[in-house]
């Protein structure tokens, strides 16, 4: 039996904890406002030029620029002076400056970035759960009942899962695009924004459409509208502005949906050749309203009953006003009601308490008004506008059993039958005779009452509207075509943005699971582009759909671990993928909620334990002093010395913990990696080694010059736990110039700078390069004969080093860990201790430059021991099978 009070306690956590992450997903949007802004001030030219000033006044205020207390100046100077005199001094300054004036890049390698995002989607819509989006007007309450909210259940009905946004959200608008195979655009003006989202929409194949229900887009026939005339001149303005932004949405998604037959012609004529009609129709609301109403018992008084929903109906009315006041005259029992805003005529007032007016009602007791009248009338102006209305009043008068006289226009026509479920007026006499006839013929009334209930039952009922016209438009959702295994990666980064060795193996696994057959998407991150909409994006990469939303910069720490928003983003791809297996590799910044996400829904997840986030709260177990923190078995006592003020370590174990626990299967790139869990409480038997893989070479590595410089590469980008700083040192100790150093800044390819060869003072050559690809990995290692892994922690595996292995290049890493499993000491490479000495690393240098003669032919004897990503693929493949089946 249930605890049902723990249940509504552990719901109502859940919702306080949605509702929290709403907060903080809304508090990053607004700071990532205020850093964009900081960010265009700090750059303008206005600040550049009032630099001087800014400088003045810090200096008077006792501060540098950087804020740092002006007292530590001499000190710094001083410094500067020993290590190489004034032009020590001069460079670094000139540095400073250049770094005061740097900008972003935003050149070639973000246009590249930004590619993948804007081009052409390649692949079939059955890999999606069929969804249709409807992107609408919501303002309009009963214009979205009966064209939103209706459609939705008409497709819901026929089993189409459907999600629906407001045109203004233009984000979520721009997320929901990519996980629907179908989309609506409701009654949108075409605003630059919004033509963003059309745009997206056919980049997606999506086809989509712009469906109205009124002549909104045609501004002579919308003049033609006397209604309009009623309103003041800046009313008018505004409506007859919204015209050509109608329109404009409307020939961008070059198909149509109308709700009437007219419409539909009106919209062809304005060059959509492609249109559709569903018509509005009756819903579940509205029929449990009508039979919850009281029977209409009558009275001595035969109401008439006249709806207006806007104030823009006078001309309309006016179209019945002399047929009825004439037969209100002759008949004293007819009486009138009008229900919603109307300019009623002053020869009205005669008639004294024989007429009513009601304002502002919901909509059940709208229906309830209507239902308490005997006779509904719907007069229209005879124009094209109003041809392409629906017959709704009609439909409504009809379903609680209330006689209808309408004007003729095209609609109703479609529905009514002159005299059998209905009357037709088309002047004022018809006017005068229909409602005297209805008044002074009860059974007469009644039958057409009656008669008309089962016309529009039959024709607009919920259920034969979807078997007819929704079903006739959209069909039933196709069924999805059978894959072996569908897999749902998660990481941060992804190609385009290529960044980290994890990133590097996720993408290889990817493209080599589609090889075997596998369906494979991707959740990842992606930066904010300035010309599109800041909502997820679907892109095709090597076969793989990729789903990358939008990732704060800022997020800090605990953000990094538990992302709200991601984990709603996830749910949502989580759930148009329908994967059989989620694979998450680094999950920093999309955070763990994604993992519950997968508990939640019931779908097994499996983690490739890249790094020790899992464990330490310091991602790769290195002190805020650089060195490693050596420990086995992971002390929290010990952690929360590490990280003084942390107050949250606690609770990051148990999130952590849970995460861990509820894995399907946990994988470590090496046996050294794997050896560190075990030391942590993981049972052996749900955790496994799979060897990362590389690139092999795809030709022979071309011949070192005999006497050059010995070329040393570096690519671990700025981060000390890579050994940055230490290697800096070491280099610039090196009282020779027999040397070069290749760096590679890896953050080029997310478009800014980090590495500055100004900052270095070595007597080697120093080169500075982006982060190659993995096309052009031979093109790279070509240029270096030693690679230089200094890494600060115990690594999980070390991508390049195995990449250096197989090109024949010498590995100077440091041991032990994973990246060194592969170097075998003086054979191959050169082994380290992890002791965080410059020194060691300059001495282990030193060596191979008094012997550089080794190099020449130098081939690596170790090669056939090296794992590869075929062998990788092959035994992922047979882990996230096995993970897959253990959920059926």
């Amino acid at each position: 039996m249930r605890d049902e009070p723990r249940d509504i306690l552990t719901e109502s956590y859940r919702s306080a904890a949605r509702l929290n992450g709403l907060n903080a997903e809304q508090l990053q949007k607004e700071n990532q406002q205020l850093l964009r802004q900081l960010f265009l001030i700090q750059t303008s030219l206005s600040w550049r030029v009032t630099l001087p000033l800014r400088a003045v006044r810090a200096l008077m205020l006792g501060k540098l620029l950087s804020g740092r207390p002006a007292r530590e100046l001499p000190k710094r100077l001083l410094k500067l002076w020993k290590q190489g005199g004034l032009s020590e001094i001069r460079k670094t300054l000139l540095h400073r400056f250049q770094r005061l004036r740097r900008v972003r890049n935003d050149g070639v390698n973000e246009a590249d970035q930004n590619y993948p995002y804007k081009a052409e989607f390649t692949h079939a819509d059955e890999e999606l759960r069929p969804q249709v989006l409807i992107i609408a007007e919501l303002s309009l309450r009963q214009c979205a009942k009966y064209r939103v909210w209706q459609k939705r259940d008409f497709l819901k009905a026929l089993g189409w899962s459907v999600q629906v946004v407001d045109w203004r959200d233009i984000a979520d608008a721009m997320s929901a695009l990519q996980l629907c195979t179908h989309v609506i655009f409701y009654r949108v003006p075409g605003f630059d924004d919004v033509l963003k989202l059309v745009g997206e929409a056919h980049r997606l194949g999506l086809a989509p459409r712009w469906e109205v229900d009124d002549l909104i887009f045609d501004e002579a026939e919308y003049r033609q509208n006397g209604n309009i005339d009623t309103l003041s001149i800046s009313e008018r303005d505004l409506l007859l502005s919204g015209v050509v932004l109608f329109r404009r949405c409307m020939l961008a998604c070059g198909r149509g949906i109308a709700s009437t037959s007219a419409l539909a012609e009106a919209m062809r004529v304005a060059g959509v050749v492609d249109v559709s009609i569903l018509e509005n129709a009756l819903d579940i609301e509205t029929l449990e309203i009508a039979a919850s109403l009281p029977a209409h018992t009558g009275s001595d008084r035969i109401w008439v009953s006249y709806g207006s929903g806007t104030n823009t109906h006078d001309a309309d009315f006016r179209q019945a006003e002399a047929g009825l006041l004439s037969a209100m005259a002759e008949e004293p029992r007819l009486c009138l009601k009008i229900i919603g805003q109307l300019q009623l005529s002053s020869a009205f007032a005669r008639f004294g308490d024989r007429v009513e007016q009601l304002t502002e009602l919901s909509y059940p007791d709208y229906l309830k008004a209507l239902s308490q009248t005997d006779i509904a009338i719907a007069p229209l102006e005879q124009t094209l506008f109003n041809d392409c209305k629906s017959n709704i009043k009609f439909l409504e008068a009809a379903v609680v059993h209330v006689a209808a006289i309408c004007s003729p226009c095209a609609a109703f026509r479609t529905v009514m039958r002159d005299g059998e479920n209905g009357i037709l007026a088309a002047d004022a006499a018809a006017w005068r005779n229909g409602l005297l006839v209805l008044a002074r013929n009860d059974v007469y009334r009644r039958r057409l009452a009656d008669t008309a209930y089962k016309d529009v039952m039959d024709r607009y009922a919920p259920k034969v509207m979807a078997q007819t016209q929704a079903r006739a438009l959209f069909g039933v959702p196709p069924v999805r075509s059978a894959k072996d295994l569908r897999v749902l990666m998660a990481n941060v980064y992804f190609a385009p943005r290529s960044f980290g060795g994890a990133t590097i193996v996720a993408e290889e696994m990817g493209r080599r699971l589609v090889r075997k057959g596998a369906q494979v998407n991707v959740m990842t991150s992606r930066p904010s582009v300035a010309d599109l909409p800041d909502g997820d994006i679907r892109y095709d990469i090597d076969g793989m759909t990729v789903f990358a939303s939008v990732l704060p910069d800022d997020q800090g720490g605990l953000g990094q671990l538990d992302n709200p928003g991601m984990a709603l983003r996830f749910s949502e791809i989580l759930d148009a993928c329908q994967p059989d297996v989620v694979h998450v590799h680094a999950a920093q910044g999309l955070g763990t909620g994604l993992l519950r996400v997968c508990q939640e829904k019931g779908v097994p997840y499996v983690l490739t334990l890249h790094d020790a986030w899992w464990l330490c709260e310091r991602q790769f177990m290195v002190r805020a002093d650089g060195r490693y923190c050596f420990q086995t078995t992971i002390d929290p006592a010990v952690c929360q010395v590490c990280v003084l003020g942390a107050r949250h370590l606690a609770d990051r174990s148990v999130v952590m913990r849970q995460a861990l626990e509820g894995a399907a299967l946990l994988i470590s790139p090496s046996q050294a990696h794997r050896d560190l869990y075990l030391a942590n409480g993981i049972a052996p038997e749900r955790i496994v080694v799979n060897r990362n893989g590389f690139c092999w070479p795809e030709r022979p590595r071309k011949a070192r010059r005999a006497g050059s410089p010995l070329r040393f590469g570096f690519v671990g980008g700025t981060e000390a736990v890579k050994g940055y700083g230490l290697l800096k040192e070491a280099m610039q100790s090196l009282a020779r110039s027999d040397w070069e150093l290749v760096l590679v800044d890896n953050k080029l390819n997310l478009g800014f700078q980090s590495i500055f060869p100004e900052d270095w003072s070595v007597c080697g050559q120093l080169r500075v390069v982006p982060a190659y690809t993995q096309s052009g990995l031979d093109d790279f290692y070509d240029q270096i004969d030693v690679l230089l892994f200094p890494s600060q922690w115990k690594e999980s595996y070390g991508l390049t080093v195995r990449e250096a292995l197989a090109r024949d290049i010498w590995v100077i890493t440091t041991s032990p860990g994973g990246q060194s499993e592969d170097v075998v000491d003086g054979i191959n490479g050169t082994c380290l201790p992890l002791d965080g000495k410059p020194a060691t690393l300059a001495e282990a240098v030193s060596m191979l430059l008094d012997a550089p003669e080794r190099f020449e032919g130098y081939v690596n004897p170790c090669k056939d021991r090296l794992a590869t990503y075929d062998v990788q693929a092959e035994e992922l493949y047979a882990f996230l099978k096995q993970a897959s089946r253990r959920a059926s």
